[in-house]
């Protein structure tokens, strides 16, 4: 037994996956001006976010958008892309980092606005960026095991909050280079929705097969990223180092169960330049597969993965072999192959 903690799928299919963007537009130069005078005093260059993150824009919602209204619009969406009735789904998880309150859950005030039978079960999981990539799987085991027929996964983001705390916060005197850098990720965050149908693969011929993958942790780098709503402080070299020795000793060993060497898309979470030019690198797979939505959206959190696929899905064809990919801090990596 190797160091992974594989799981094979049998009769599970992803039969849609839709994304909803935030609607305002706050560019990486609006940030700079914001920071200039803090920027200044530190002697720090303006064109952080752009040159060294490779974040050019980010979305914010409106005044009166919320991130959960967000996730239920996804959700319908999903369901009607899906061809699947509301009183069909069986399972309801809620993956969103962003919360109004510790209970109750996120997933009651979704579940509500989908319009979901009760006898739908339903919860969030926790589990920072890979809690969507988390939720497909418990769900395809539960579609596998006979328990439930459908399930829609589903995540909402809002970063308004952490990105307005954190500007603030940086423009204090007694700001501090170090303090700063530990800050410099909040400043790429994004919000935005996503939402996910599974169901069984033989009631759903044209839907996209989800084959497994496999888990893996470092829980040992568990304070490297830590954020609230009042920020997210890393230290991102150690952080950078962890993440990628934990990818390439999962991707490795996953070598004896699956060959993800020549996929057709690689979904990776999206984080950064520096992020994505790594694992590129350190697991050898060919950047021209690897499609990015960071420069124009940030980092969602875990609705980076689902909002990428949703936005590549469109050039798939039938049989592509797509992997999703990420890191999440604790440190965790999740790795799970679709035939599209």
């Amino acid at each position: 037994m190797n160091g992974n903690a594989t799981t094979t799928h049998r009769n599970v299919a992803l039969l849609s996956v839709t994304s909803l963007m935030a609607p305002l537009i706050t560019t990486s130069e609006e940030i700079d001006l914001r920071l200039k005078p803090v920027l200044a005093r530190l002697k720090l260059p303006t064109g952080l976010l752009q040159r060294v993150a490779g974040v050019y824009e980010r979305r914010n919602w409106g005044p009166n958008e919320t991130f959960d209204d967000a996730a239920v619009k996804a959700g319908k969406i999903a369901l009607k892309e899906a061809g699947i009735k509301p009183s069909d789904v069986g399972l309801l998880i809620n993956t969103s980092v962003t919360r109004k309150h510790l209970e109750p859950s996120v997933a009651v005030r979704i579940h509500h606005g989908l319009g979901l039978p009760s006898s739908a079960i339903n919860f969030d999981i926790a589990n920072a960026c890979l809690g969507f990539v988390n939720g497909m799987t418990l769900a395809a085991q539960l579609i596998d095991s006979g328990q439930i027929k459908y399930a829609v996964i589903i995540d909402g983001e809002d970063a308004d909050e952490i990105q307005t705390n954190t500007i603030d916060r940086l423009g204090r005197p007694g700001i501090k280079r170090k303090d700063f850098m530990s800050e410099f990720a909040s400043l790429t965050l994004g919000s935005g929705a996503a939402a996910a149908v599974l169901g069984p693969a033989d009631a759903h011929p044209a839907g996209h097969r989800i084959l497994g993958g496999v888990t893996r942790a470092a829980t040992q780098f568990n304070g490297l990223c830590v954020g609230s709503v009042d920020g997210m402080f890393t230290d991102a070299k150690a952080l950078l180092k962890g993440g990628m020795e934990l990818v390439v000793s999962a991707w490795t060993e996953a070598k004896r169960d699956w060959s993800w060497s020549n996929m057709d898309r690689y979904i990776v979470h999206q984080v950064s330049d520096v992020h994505t030019n790594a694992i590129v690198k350190a697991t050898g797979m060919d950047k021209t597969k690897v499609p990015l939505t960071y420069p124009t959206l940030g980092n969602v959190g875990p609705a980076s993965i689902p909002i990428t696929l949703s936005q590549e899905a469109s050039k798939l064809q039938p049989g592509n072999r797509v992997l999703l990919m990420g890191v999440g801090s604790g440190l965790n990596t999740a790795m799970m192959e679709l035939v599209w």
